[in-house]
């Protein structure tokens, strides 16, 4: 039923990847509890899903990663979650974050949503 992908381009100091908008907070969008610490995070907190090959069978799990717009800010996000593109409706290539990231990122609210950015690991 959707597309499916099971790797993601390598990751280096500047990773080319589309950021999405996602709430982790119970009842949200998110679904269940973060997979890489069994928690919701509220939307003030700076986290973040991986597509699947990012997220790398968890070895990514509460790794912190630097996110760059195209504005030229920057912000420091947790990585919690598998934004899962093997199986579901997740697309390839995607930092799925929290409110409080594109906030941070001086993207107004009503403009969140679908954004090229580049990231890395710290």
């Amino acid at each position: 039923m959707y597309t499916t992908y099971e790797c993601s381009p390598p990751i280096t100091g500047q990773t080319k990847a589309v950021l999405t908008l996602n709430s982790f907070e119970k009842g949200q969008d998110g679904g269940g509890a973060s997979e890489c610490d069994n928690k919701f995070h509220g939307d003030g907190e700076r986290v973040v899903a991986l597509s699947s090959g990012w997220f790398d069978n968890r070895r990514s799990c509460l790794q912190r990663i630097k996110i760059t717009a195209g504005n030229g800010r920057s912000v420091v996000a947790k990585v919690v979650d598998e934004c899962d593109s093997t199986e579901g409706p997740c697309p390839n290539n995607v930092v799925d974050a929290s409110p409080a990231v594109w906030d941070a990122l001086g993207v107004p609210s009503g403009e969140q949503g679908d954004l090229k950015v580049t990231w890395s690991f710290l």
